[in-house]
């Protein structure tokens, strides 16, 4: 098979890869198509293999950043938000992302606020919208945010459990 065509073989089957599984498989895809290339154009396809594994933890590591920023901003939001409410308010809260990924809204109640000598903290319900239409189902999860009282920030997400729920382990 003449190198162009393998190339462009491979690359076809990456990317309806990726349009197949989402994004955990983009580091794969890219893996894959930058490892054959690599291997058609050197001859080698240790070299090959070898340049594959590096794209793919590369990318893999990129995506891993940037679904870690966007999930930070949807828990800057909702803890900014709690921040802002009386204890047994609710008030939505949302965010808008330039690329249409990880966009999120629904409502944050506190529930409680306690304080210890280092911070004041407050437990709040939280509830992710499915989909942008009024009737659309919403999740509800626990978590807490807090403040130090030293007033160096405002109100930081806190909570690890159960919100890994939500995000995964990308926290």
């Amino acid at each position: 098979m003449r190198p162009g065509l393998s190339l462009m073989l491979a690359a076809g089957v990456a990317a309806s890869c990726v349009l197949v599984s989402g994004c955990s498989s983009i580091g794969a895809a890219a893996g894959a198509v930058a490892g054959v290339s690599t291997g058609a154009v050197t001859s080698n396809p240790a070299i090959g293999f070898g340049v594959g594994i590096a794209v793919q933890a590369a990318t893999d590591e990129a995506v891993n950043r940037l679904m870690k920023r966007l999930h930070s901003d949807q828990q800057i939001a909702i803890a900014t938000t709690a921040g802002d409410l009386p204890i047994g308010e609710t008030k939505p809260w949302s965010v808008k992302h330039t690329l249409p990924v990880e966009n999120g809204h629904g409502d944050v109640r506190v529930l409680r606020e306690f304080s210890s000598a280092l911070a004041t903290c407050r437990e709040f319900a939280f509830s992710v919208a499915d989909g942008d239409k009024p009737d659309a189902h919403e999740d509800w999860f626990l978590a807490q945010a807090c403040k130090g009282n030293d007033d160096s920030g405002g109100w930081k997400w806190a909570s690890a459990e159960p919100a890994v729920e939500r995000w995964g382990n990308l926290q």
